[in-house]
């Protein structure tokens, strides 16, 4: 109680200002007390009510108090920025108030982006964050839409050089200022109007990059089809613009929900599956069609891709890009870059300045002597990489999207890949320099390295292009071509179709193509390299689908087995991930090829070196068991096949010696099952359900089904867990019928990669699932009736 007579004598002592401020608060009806004025503008922020905006409070107030709080004056110029921004103002006041706020902002934002937190910590309240508080944010959001509003049929304009002011501001006060994109990200009006902004050079940068931020919070997805004239917009862009354009479109082409995700479980994405198909297509879906809609689009894309630093924007063009470079990529990034031509000029004993200061009049932007406009190369070069970084990102999108077959038409058609095959040593992967540019606060080995991005995206694009699709074969050259032709004609197998249709125009020239180019460097990986993964991925991903000898021998004549077998063995690989990668390509290489296991079999020729393997192949089966299956399958075929190089492998080596005896296909088949279960089922893990499935469907075409299960359930016995694994797999195949019954690609999937047909599939899981307890192929056959649950619900909530 004592505290109200305090606060009435102080409301007392500031009688003046508050008899002054009474007519500001409208019909609020309540009396502020000057101590509390940040807070309850904050109140008011998040209610609408009460206090809002400066305009609330007079300029004496506000001028009263800011000698007590340091707001550096804020309050009063957006007092005077409300007044000179009306309807029918003429805007030349207004812009000027726009510059006396501009630095007090922009200086603060610098500082937050280097790190340097000194100048923020030492002011109490921000001024970004002041600007915001006194509703400067929703005021520049006014002045900005302007144009939208007609004064008897005229609509009104304000300048680009006003519009430009404006959106820098809004951009400092959300770097500094938590919660301020987000509240943009909820005006939906607003940003579809920012896209309109674009078509302006000068404003085009600062639009871009903060509809960037705003995309990157947004709760929902925005639809590119309502922004206005989009396809009018997009075809204007210069290749510089449409590069930078590509940042955004990364954000509203890519499925805000990481459904792809190995780590999301399949029911979830099965549950996501069914709600999407009652709702229509995904609002990526429907920006990656209006994307494909635009006459070019993928054409400039393409030549974006593989421009060399040589046919880049001019020096001159470039400089004055980078002026606003700061509010675009990553600030750091610019400012380390500034710093390196300073140092490699002054080492030259050229001028001390190469570029003028961030935030210089544009009339005295650029140097005018000759010397200052010698773009050193190693920003040449990274200019590009950042570019070529979102351009083939948006690409890989596209290539896996729904419209995959007329993307893929039309990147074969304006050759993509050998337009990247051309640029694969000098830019791709060209060797590191001293004086490589790097992200402030990492090095040129760090994974957020532009070098590493740049790298890992053409990676998963080539793996994205590879997959299940004909066109791979552009990956090779003519010559390259004629030796698969070969290879063929020697093993007197038919030539695979899709090489005698490759169009031989639009394969990659040169003395290697792309595929062989990425072998060579693959080779020379160091053993801890990020790259090794998708690497491995990439190759993988030429051979996934119908198995080709051609194909494989085309690669095991190049070393590849041999290097796969001394990354997992010699260098005695410990990443998970590379691990995983490295046993399904080496299982893809092997599959049903004598040659592979021959191979095999010299390289691993001793048992401490067999002992080495098993090891790896035995420490996780979520990742080795692609290769599992794959040699499972090459035994079943051997053992049918009546040839003398065929019974030599099989007597000789030692893989196929041990997957062949039933112990060890037991013990393969009790821990593929035991890992996995119906909610913890992922795209990562599934495979081994399908592996299992496999070592059971060989096992009925020898009608050794029944033994299988036995031996399963005296396996479950002698772990003291009757009926828990035989459940649990019942439970699996459950969902299995339900998830692969109705999806086409997946299920094509499996018979193209086992040479199973999918009806045998089905059959093999139907016969598993029989609910009669006497046949003696039936799961329910071999769990005892105390231990019987296998009608649980397994579906998630």
């Amino acid at each position: 109680m004592a505290a109200a007579p305090a606060a009435a004598g102080a409301g007392a002592s500031r009688g003046r200002q508050s008899a002054a401020t009474a007519a500001a608060w409208g019909g609020w009806g309540g009396r502020p007390r000057p101590g509390n004025i940040l807070l309850q503008l904050r109140q008011g922020q998040l209610t609408g009510r009460g206090l809002i905006r400066a305009v609330q409070f007079t300029e004496t107030f506000l001028t009263e108090r800011d000698k007590l709080s340091k707001w550096s004056g804020i309050p009063q110029l957006l007092l005077k920025l409300y007044a000179t921004s009306h309807l029918h103002s003429d805007f030349i006041e207004c812009q000027n108030i726009l510059k006396e706020i501009s630095p007090l902002l922009s200086v603060e934002a610098m500082a937050f982006v280097t790190e340097d937190r000194k100048l923020t910590q030492e002011a109490t309240y921000p001024n970004t964050y002041i600007f915001d508080l006194f509703g400067g944010v929703d005021l520049l959001i006014e002045i900005l839409m302007r144009p939208t509003i007609s004064i008897r049929g005229q609509k009104l304009k304000i300048s680009d050089e006003m519009s430009k002011d404006c959106l820098s501001i809004l951009y400092n006060t959300c770097v500094c200022t938590e919660g301020v994109t987000k509240r943009l990200a909820e005006k939906n009006d607003f940003v579809i109007f920012l896209f309109t902004l674009m078509t302006s050079k000068k404003t085009f940068l600062q639009t871009a990059t903060l509809i960037e931020d705003i995309l990157g919070v947004k709760k929902e997805m925005i639809r590119l089809d309502e922004v206005p004239n989009l396809s009018s917009l997009v075809s204007n862009f210069d290749q510089q613009q449409l590069a930078n354009f590509c940042r955004i479109l990364a954000v509203t082409i890519s499925e805000m929900d990481t459904g792809n995700d190995d780590k999301h479980t399949l029911l979830a994405k099965n549950a996501q599956q069914k709600k999407s198909l009652s709702l229509g297509p995904s609002a990526a879906e429907i920006n990656q069609a209006a994307l494909l809609s635009i006459p070019g689009f993928v054409e400039r894309l393409c030549k974006l891709a593989t421009r060399k630093v040589s046919e880049s924007t001019g020096t001159a063009s470039f400089l004055q890009e980078l002026e606003e470079w700061y509010t675009w990529l990553d600030n750091a990034l610019v400012l380390d870059a500034l710093m390196r031509v300073a140092s490699e000029e002054s080492e030259h004993n050229q001028a001390s300045t190469v570029f003028p200061p961030l935030g210089t009049s544009e009339e005295n932007a650029l140097p005018h002597t000759s010397a200052r406009t010698q773009l050193p190369q190693s920003m040449k070069i990274m200019h590009e990489i950042m570019y070529k970084l979102e351009v083939l990102y948006v690409l890989c999108v596209l290539l896996m999207g729904r419209q995959r077959n007329q993307v893929h038409r039309m990147i074969a058609e304006f050759k993509l890949i050998p337009g990247l095959n051309n640029l694969f040593d000098k830019l791709i992967w060209r060797k590191h320099s001293a004086s490589a540019l790097v992200l402030h606060g990492h090095n040129q080995n760090c994974d957020c390295s532009p070098d590493i991005t740049l790298k890992i995206q053409f990676l998963r694009l080539l793996q994205s292009f590879s997959d299940h699709h004909e066109n791979k074969y552009l990956l090779l050259n003519n010559q390259e071509l004629n030796e698969l032709s070969a290879i063929s004609l020697k093993a007197n197998i038919p030539e695979v179709e899709a090489v005698l249709n490759t169009d031989r125009s639009l394969v990659c020239d040169g003395k290697r193509g792309l595929l062989t180019r990425l072998l060579q460097v693959m080779k020379k990986e160091p053993a801890e390299s990020s790259f090794r993964f998708w690497q491995a991925r990439a190759v993988e991903s030429f051979l996934r689908g119908t198995t080709s000898y051609a194909d494989q021998m085309f690669l095991l004549k190049r070393g590849l087995l041999e290097h796969i077998l001394y990354c997992i063995v010699d260098s005695e690989c410990k990443s998970r991930d590379v691990l995983q990668s490295y046993f399904d390509l080496l299982g893809e290489l092997m599959k049903f090829n004598v040659d592979a296991f021959k191979r095999f079999n010299k390289y691993i020729n001793t048992d401490a070196k067999f002992q080495v393997f098993l090891k790896q192949i035995n420490s996780s089966l979520v990742d080795s068991n692609m290769l599992v299956r794959c040699v499972t399958l090459s035994l079943d075929r051997f053992e049918n096949q009546v040839d003398m190089k065929v019974a030599e492998v099989l007597s000789e080596c030692r893989l196929l010696a041990y997957i062949s005896q039933v112990p060890t296909q037991m013990s393969f088949l009790f821990r593929l099952i035991n890992i996995i279960h119906v909610q913890t089922l992922t795209q990562e893990n599934v495979s081994c359900l399908n592996t299992s499935l496999v070592i059971l469907m060989l096992a009925r075409r020898k009608e050794r089904l029944p033994l299988y299960l036995r031996l399963l359930q005296r396996m479950e016995h002698s772990k003291k867990y009757p009926g828990f694994l035989l459940n649990n797999f019942h439970n699996l195949l459950r969902f299995w019928q339900q998830h692969y019954l109705h999806k086409d690609k997946d299920s094509t999937c499996l018979e193209n990669s086992s040479c199973i047909s999918f009806s045998y599939w089905k059959e093999t899981v139907s016969i598993l699932l029989n609910p009669d307890r006497q046949s003696p192929s039936a799961l329910v056959s071999y769990i005892e009736e105390p231990y019987m649950d296998v009608d649980r619900d397994f579906t998630e909530e």
